[in-house]
Protein backbone atom coordinates (compact mmCIF):
# COMPACT_ATOMS: atom_id res chain seq x y z
CA UNK A 1 0.00 0.00 0.00
CA UNK A 2 1.52 3.34 -1.02
CA UNK A 3 0.08 6.58 0.24
CA UNK A 4 0.95 10.01 -1.09
CA UNK A 5 -1.25 12.41 0.83
CA UNK A 6 -1.34 16.19 0.96
CA UNK A 7 -2.26 18.10 4.07
CA UNK A 8 -2.82 21.81 4.50
CA UNK A 9 0.04 23.63 6.22
CA UNK A 10 -0.38 26.79 8.18
CA UNK A 11 3.36 27.40 8.63
CA UNK A 12 6.59 25.67 9.59
CA UNK A 13 7.64 23.75 12.73
CA UNK A 14 9.99 21.57 15.05
CA UNK A 15 13.07 20.08 13.40
CA UNK A 16 13.22 16.33 13.05
CA UNK A 17 16.09 14.77 11.09
CA UNK A 18 16.20 11.30 9.59
CA UNK A 19 18.43 9.79 12.22
CA UNK A 20 18.05 11.83 15.41
CA UNK A 21 14.78 13.23 16.66
CA UNK A 22 14.71 16.48 18.65
CA UNK A 23 12.61 16.18 21.83
CA UNK A 24 9.36 18.14 21.76
CA UNK A 25 9.48 21.36 23.77
CA UNK A 26 7.70 21.66 27.11
CA UNK A 27 6.37 25.20 26.70
CA UNK A 28 3.79 26.34 24.17
CA UNK A 29 2.30 29.64 23.06
CA UNK A 30 -1.23 30.62 24.04
CA UNK A 31 -2.41 29.78 20.52
CA UNK A 32 -0.78 26.33 20.66
CA UNK A 33 -2.59 25.63 23.92
CA UNK A 34 -5.96 26.75 22.49
CA UNK A 35 -6.08 25.54 18.88
CA UNK A 36 -6.14 21.89 17.86
CA UNK A 37 -4.97 22.59 14.32
CA UNK A 38 -1.83 24.71 14.33
CA UNK A 39 1.62 24.36 12.72
CA UNK A 40 4.50 22.90 14.70
CA UNK A 41 7.02 25.69 15.25
CA UNK A 42 10.40 24.93 13.64
CA UNK A 43 9.56 21.64 11.91
CA UNK A 44 10.97 22.62 8.53
CA UNK A 45 13.45 25.30 9.58
CA UNK A 46 16.55 23.26 8.69
CA UNK A 47 15.23 20.89 6.07
CA UNK A 48 12.19 20.63 3.82
CA UNK A 49 11.57 17.03 4.92
CA UNK A 50 11.92 14.51 7.72
CA UNK A 51 11.30 10.81 8.02
CA UNK A 52 9.97 8.46 10.68
CA UNK A 53 11.20 4.86 10.74
CA UNK A 54 8.45 2.86 12.43
CA UNK A 55 10.31 -0.34 11.59
CA UNK A 56 12.82 0.17 14.43
CA UNK A 57 10.22 0.84 17.12
CA UNK A 58 10.03 -1.72 19.90
CA UNK A 59 6.76 -3.07 21.25
CA UNK A 60 6.81 -0.63 24.19
CA UNK A 61 7.22 2.43 21.95
CA UNK A 62 3.68 2.26 20.52
CA UNK A 63 0.20 1.70 21.95
CA UNK A 64 -3.17 1.82 20.25
CA UNK A 65 -5.30 4.39 22.15
CA UNK A 66 -8.11 1.93 22.98
CA UNK A 67 -6.84 -1.62 22.35
CA UNK A 68 -10.25 -3.33 22.61
CA UNK A 69 -12.17 -0.65 20.74
CA UNK A 70 -13.96 -1.09 17.41
CA UNK A 71 -12.64 1.24 14.72
CA UNK A 72 -14.56 3.20 12.11
CA UNK A 73 -12.97 5.71 9.74
CA UNK A 74 -14.88 9.00 9.49
CA UNK A 75 -14.43 12.60 8.33
CA UNK A 76 -13.08 11.93 4.82
CA UNK A 77 -10.85 9.05 5.96
CA UNK A 78 -8.91 11.31 8.31
CA UNK A 79 -10.30 10.40 11.76
CA UNK A 80 -10.71 7.14 13.67
CA UNK A 81 -13.86 6.79 15.73
CA UNK A 82 -12.96 4.12 18.30
CA UNK A 83 -16.05 2.72 20.05
CA UNK A 84 -15.57 1.13 23.47
CA UNK A 85 -17.09 0.91 26.96
CA UNK A 86 -17.72 3.75 29.41
CA UNK A 87 -14.83 4.36 31.77
CA UNK A 88 -12.13 2.95 29.48
CA UNK A 89 -8.72 4.62 29.57
CA UNK A 90 -7.41 6.45 26.50
CA UNK A 91 -3.68 5.80 25.99
CA UNK A 92 -0.98 7.96 24.39
CA UNK A 93 0.17 6.34 21.16
CA UNK A 94 3.82 7.47 21.42
CA UNK A 95 5.91 9.32 23.96
CA UNK A 96 5.75 13.11 23.82
CA UNK A 97 4.64 16.39 25.41
CA UNK A 98 1.02 17.43 25.99
CA UNK A 99 0.41 20.57 23.91
CA UNK A 100 -3.32 21.02 24.52
CA UNK A 101 -5.68 19.74 27.21
CA UNK A 102 -9.02 21.54 27.33
CA UNK A 103 -12.64 21.55 26.25
CA UNK A 104 -12.96 22.58 22.61
CA UNK A 105 -16.31 23.60 21.19
CA UNK A 106 -17.66 20.80 18.98
CA UNK A 107 -15.00 18.28 20.05
CA UNK A 108 -15.55 17.97 23.80
CA UNK A 109 -12.54 17.45 26.04
CA UNK A 110 -9.47 17.16 23.84
CA UNK A 111 -5.86 16.17 24.42
CA UNK A 112 -3.16 16.85 21.81
CA UNK A 113 0.28 15.27 22.25
CA UNK A 114 3.28 16.50 20.29
CA UNK A 115 5.65 13.59 19.77
CA UNK A 116 9.41 13.57 19.37
CA UNK A 117 9.07 11.97 15.93
CA UNK A 118 7.34 15.06 14.45
CA UNK A 119 3.77 13.74 14.59
CA UNK A 120 0.95 15.06 16.76
CA UNK A 121 -1.90 12.82 17.94
CA UNK A 122 -5.36 14.08 18.91
CA UNK A 123 -7.72 12.39 21.41
CA UNK A 124 -11.20 13.99 21.42
CA UNK A 125 -14.65 13.42 22.97
CA UNK A 126 -13.13 12.57 26.35
CA UNK A 127 -15.21 12.41 29.52
CA UNK A 128 -12.18 13.64 31.44
CA UNK A 129 -8.66 14.72 30.56
CA UNK A 130 -6.00 13.38 32.93
CA UNK A 131 -2.92 15.28 31.73
CA UNK A 132 -1.80 18.91 31.69
CA UNK A 133 -0.10 21.10 29.09
CA UNK A 134 3.68 20.69 29.19
CA UNK A 135 3.51 17.25 30.81
CA UNK A 136 5.71 14.56 29.25
CA UNK A 137 3.87 11.28 28.70
CA UNK A 138 5.09 7.81 27.78
CA UNK A 139 3.68 5.55 25.10
CA UNK A 140 0.76 3.70 26.68
CA UNK A 141 0.24 6.23 29.48
CA UNK A 142 -3.40 7.08 30.22
CA UNK A 143 -4.18 10.61 29.05
CA UNK A 144 -7.99 10.65 29.34
CA UNK A 145 -11.17 8.71 30.07
CA UNK A 146 -13.31 7.98 27.04
CA UNK A 147 -16.53 9.97 26.73
CA UNK A 148 -20.04 9.47 25.37
CA UNK A 149 -22.20 11.37 22.92
CA UNK A 150 -25.72 10.65 21.66
CA UNK A 151 -25.81 7.34 23.52
CA UNK A 152 -22.50 6.10 22.12
CA UNK A 153 -19.14 5.80 23.89
CA UNK A 154 -16.13 6.52 21.69
CA UNK A 155 -12.88 8.42 21.24
CA UNK A 156 -12.16 10.48 18.14
CA UNK A 157 -8.51 9.97 17.29
CA UNK A 158 -6.35 11.32 14.49
CA UNK A 159 -2.79 12.12 13.39
CA UNK A 160 -1.46 15.52 12.40
CA UNK A 161 1.73 16.68 10.73
CA UNK A 162 2.28 20.42 11.02
CA UNK A 163 -1.42 21.00 11.64
CA UNK A 164 -2.67 18.87 8.74
CA UNK A 165 -4.53 15.60 9.26
CA UNK A 166 -3.00 12.40 7.92
CA UNK A 167 -4.96 9.36 6.76
CA UNK A 168 -4.52 6.94 9.71
CA UNK A 169 -4.13 4.00 7.32
CA UNK A 170 -0.74 5.46 6.43
CA UNK A 171 0.54 4.48 9.87
CA UNK A 172 -1.77 1.77 11.25
CA UNK A 173 -3.31 -1.50 10.11
CA UNK A 174 -6.89 -0.82 11.17
CA UNK A 175 -7.80 -4.50 11.42
CA UNK A 176 -5.01 -5.47 13.81
CA UNK A 177 -4.38 -2.02 15.38
CA UNK A 178 -0.68 -2.67 14.70
CA UNK A 179 1.75 0.02 13.60
CA UNK A 180 2.97 -0.56 10.05
CA UNK A 181 6.68 -1.48 9.93
CA UNK A 182 7.76 1.12 7.41
CA UNK A 183 9.58 4.38 6.89
CA UNK A 184 7.38 7.41 6.22
CA UNK A 185 8.66 10.57 4.55
CA UNK A 186 7.05 13.94 5.37
CA UNK A 187 8.08 16.55 2.80
CA UNK A 188 7.04 20.19 2.64
CA UNK A 189 5.47 21.10 -0.69
CA UNK A 190 4.40 24.73 -0.76
CA UNK A 191 1.41 25.09 1.57
CA UNK A 192 1.13 21.33 1.95
CA UNK A 193 3.01 18.35 3.36
CA UNK A 194 3.36 15.27 1.18
CA UNK A 195 3.34 12.08 3.26
CA UNK A 196 4.61 8.97 1.51
CA UNK A 197 5.91 5.52 2.36
CA UNK A 198 9.55 5.16 1.26
CA UNK A 199 10.41 1.83 2.89
CA UNK A 200 7.91 -0.90 3.76
CA UNK A 201 8.99 -4.17 5.38
CA UNK A 202 5.43 -5.49 5.08
CA UNK A 203 5.77 -5.66 1.28
CA UNK A 204 8.69 -8.06 1.34
CA UNK A 205 8.22 -11.69 0.37
CA UNK A 206 8.06 -14.37 3.05
CA UNK A 207 11.61 -15.53 2.50
CA UNK A 208 12.82 -11.94 2.89
CA UNK A 209 10.87 -11.51 6.11
CA UNK A 210 12.49 -14.61 7.54
CA UNK A 211 15.76 -12.80 8.12
CA UNK A 212 14.25 -9.77 9.85
CA UNK A 213 14.87 -9.94 13.58
CA UNK A 214 12.12 -10.26 16.17
CA UNK A 215 11.78 -7.86 19.09
CA UNK A 216 12.60 -10.73 21.48
CA UNK A 217 16.23 -10.94 20.30
CA UNK A 218 17.95 -8.60 22.76
CA UNK A 219 21.53 -9.88 22.69
CA UNK A 220 24.27 -10.31 20.07
CA UNK A 221 27.49 -12.21 20.74
CA UNK A 222 29.88 -11.24 17.95
CA UNK A 223 32.30 -14.01 18.87
CA UNK A 224 29.75 -16.44 17.44
CA UNK A 225 29.98 -14.90 13.96
CA UNK A 226 32.05 -16.58 11.27
CA UNK A 227 34.16 -14.38 8.98
CA UNK A 228 31.65 -14.94 6.20
CA UNK A 229 28.88 -13.41 8.33
CA UNK A 230 30.32 -9.90 8.62
CA UNK A 231 32.33 -7.41 6.58
CA UNK A 232 33.96 -4.06 7.26
CA UNK A 233 31.89 -1.58 5.21
CA UNK A 234 34.81 0.19 3.50
CA UNK A 235 38.04 -1.86 3.39
CA UNK A 236 41.22 0.21 3.12
CA UNK A 237 39.61 3.34 4.55
CA UNK A 238 40.60 5.60 7.41
CA UNK A 239 38.45 7.62 9.81
CA UNK A 240 38.15 11.32 8.99
CA UNK A 241 35.36 12.13 11.46
CA UNK A 242 34.59 9.93 14.49
CA UNK A 243 31.29 9.35 16.27
CA UNK A 244 30.05 12.02 18.72
CA UNK A 245 32.22 14.97 19.62
CA UNK A 246 31.23 18.62 19.82
CA UNK A 247 29.01 18.37 16.74
CA UNK A 248 27.25 15.23 18.01
CA UNK A 249 28.17 13.31 14.88
CA UNK A 250 25.65 10.43 14.59
CA UNK A 251 28.04 8.05 12.85
CA UNK A 252 31.60 7.68 11.59
CA UNK A 253 33.00 9.07 8.33
CA UNK A 254 35.33 6.73 6.41
CA UNK A 255 37.45 7.84 3.46
CA UNK A 256 39.31 6.02 0.70
CA UNK A 257 38.95 7.21 -2.91
CA UNK A 258 35.99 8.28 -5.07
CA UNK A 259 33.70 5.49 -6.28
CA UNK A 260 35.22 2.88 -3.98
CA UNK A 261 33.17 -0.23 -3.15
CA UNK A 262 30.92 -0.07 -0.07
CA UNK A 263 30.00 -3.42 1.49
CA UNK A 264 27.02 -4.54 3.53
CA UNK A 265 28.21 -5.13 7.08
CA UNK A 266 25.97 -8.19 7.65
CA UNK A 267 23.27 -10.23 5.91
CA UNK A 268 20.00 -8.34 5.75
CA UNK A 269 17.21 -6.61 3.85
CA UNK A 270 17.45 -3.18 2.24
CA UNK A 271 14.73 -1.02 3.80
CA UNK A 272 15.65 2.21 1.99
CA UNK A 273 17.71 3.12 -1.06
CA UNK A 274 17.51 6.58 -2.53
CA UNK A 275 18.28 10.25 -2.11
CA UNK A 276 17.77 11.26 1.49
CA UNK A 277 18.44 14.99 1.79
CA UNK A 278 21.60 15.71 3.82
CA UNK A 279 22.64 12.06 3.48
CA UNK A 280 22.50 12.23 -0.30
CA UNK A 281 22.25 8.76 -1.84
CA UNK A 282 21.52 6.67 1.23
CA UNK A 283 20.99 3.00 2.03
CA UNK A 284 19.50 1.45 5.17
CA UNK A 285 19.73 -2.27 5.84
CA UNK A 286 17.91 -4.22 8.54
CA UNK A 287 19.95 -7.24 9.63
CA UNK A 288 18.88 -10.59 11.03
CA UNK A 289 20.98 -10.06 14.19
CA UNK A 290 18.97 -7.08 15.45
CA UNK A 291 21.23 -4.42 13.98
CA UNK A 292 20.41 -1.81 11.38
CA UNK A 293 23.09 -0.01 9.36
CA UNK A 294 23.00 3.21 7.34
CA UNK A 295 25.34 4.20 4.49
CA UNK A 296 25.37 7.79 3.21
CA UNK A 297 26.74 10.12 0.48
CA UNK A 298 27.12 7.42 -2.20
CA UNK A 299 27.79 8.47 -5.78
CA UNK A 300 25.61 5.51 -6.72
CA UNK A 301 23.45 2.97 -4.90
CA UNK A 302 23.64 -0.56 -6.30
CA UNK A 303 20.71 -2.09 -4.39
CA UNK A 304 17.00 -1.38 -4.17
CA UNK A 305 14.51 -1.35 -1.31
CA UNK A 306 13.47 -4.92 -0.53
CA UNK A 307 16.65 -6.54 -1.85
CA UNK A 308 18.24 -9.29 0.25
CA UNK A 309 21.96 -8.74 0.68
CA UNK A 310 24.83 -10.80 2.07
CA UNK A 311 27.66 -9.65 4.31
CA UNK A 312 30.42 -8.24 2.09
CA UNK A 313 28.14 -7.67 -0.89
CA UNK A 314 28.88 -4.41 -2.73
CA UNK A 315 25.86 -2.15 -2.23
CA UNK A 316 27.14 1.24 -3.41
CA UNK A 317 30.05 3.48 -4.41
CA UNK A 318 31.59 6.24 -2.29
CA UNK A 319 30.70 9.80 -3.24
CA UNK A 320 29.85 13.24 -1.91
CA UNK A 321 26.12 13.54 -2.56
CA UNK A 322 24.04 15.43 0.01
CA UNK A 323 25.80 17.57 2.59
CA UNK A 324 29.40 16.42 2.11
CA UNK A 325 32.66 18.27 1.45
CA UNK A 326 34.64 15.28 0.20
CA UNK A 327 34.04 11.76 -1.11
CA UNK A 328 33.53 9.43 1.84
CA UNK A 329 31.16 6.95 3.50
CA UNK A 330 29.02 8.10 6.41
CA UNK A 331 28.24 4.95 8.40
CA UNK A 332 25.74 4.51 11.27
CA UNK A 333 24.68 1.51 13.36
CA UNK A 334 21.52 0.93 15.42
CA UNK A 335 20.53 -1.92 17.72
CA UNK A 336 16.76 -2.29 18.17
CA UNK A 337 16.39 1.39 17.24
CA UNK A 338 19.10 2.56 19.64
CA UNK A 339 22.03 4.38 18.05
CA UNK A 340 25.49 2.91 18.69
CA UNK A 341 28.99 4.24 18.30
CA UNK A 342 30.11 2.19 15.26
CA UNK A 343 33.45 1.58 16.98
CA UNK A 344 31.60 -0.54 19.55
CA UNK A 345 30.95 -3.02 16.73
CA UNK A 346 33.93 -2.52 14.41
CA UNK A 347 37.60 -1.88 15.18
CA UNK A 348 38.23 0.84 12.59
CA UNK A 349 42.02 0.64 12.85
CA UNK A 350 42.19 -3.09 12.17
CA UNK A 351 39.02 -3.34 10.04
CA UNK A 352 37.83 -6.16 12.28
CA UNK A 353 34.73 -7.08 14.28
CA UNK A 354 34.91 -6.25 17.97
CA UNK A 355 34.88 -9.32 20.22
CA UNK A 356 31.99 -8.13 22.36
CA UNK A 357 28.44 -8.97 23.36
CA UNK A 358 25.75 -6.31 22.93
CA UNK A 359 22.69 -6.55 25.16
CA UNK A 360 19.55 -4.44 25.43
CA UNK A 361 17.80 -4.18 28.77
CA UNK A 362 15.32 -1.55 29.96
CA UNK A 363 16.03 0.56 26.90
CA UNK A 364 19.82 0.67 27.48
CA UNK A 365 22.39 -1.02 25.24
CA UNK A 366 25.41 -2.39 27.10
CA UNK A 367 28.68 -3.69 25.68
CA UNK A 368 30.61 -6.49 27.33
CA UNK A 369 34.07 -7.40 26.04
CA UNK A 370 34.73 -11.10 25.56
CA UNK A 371 38.33 -11.40 26.75
CA UNK A 372 38.61 -15.09 25.89
CA UNK A 373 37.12 -14.79 22.44
CA UNK A 374 38.53 -16.88 19.63
CA UNK A 375 40.62 -15.03 17.05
Amino acid sequence: MNFNLKHFLLGASLIVTMSAMTPAKKTFSAAEQQQITIPTSGLFDHSNAFSIDFGVMGSNSYFFPLPVGKVKVVDDNQVLEISTSAGDAVKAMFGGIVRLSRNVNGSGNVVVVRHDNGIETVYANNAQNLVNVGQRVKAGQTVAIVGSDAGRTYCKFYFMVNGGRVNPKTFIDLNSHILRKQTVLCKKNGNYVDVSVVGNLEKQSKDTKDIVTSDNDDKIDFTDLAKSEWAYPLPGSHVISPFGGARHHPGVDLKTRPNDNICSAFDGVVTMSGNYFGYGNCIKIKHNNGLETLYGHQSRNLVRCGDKVKAGQIIGLTGRTGHATTEHLHFEIFFKGHRLNPSSVFDNANKSLQQVTLSLKNGVVKTQRNYFAKN
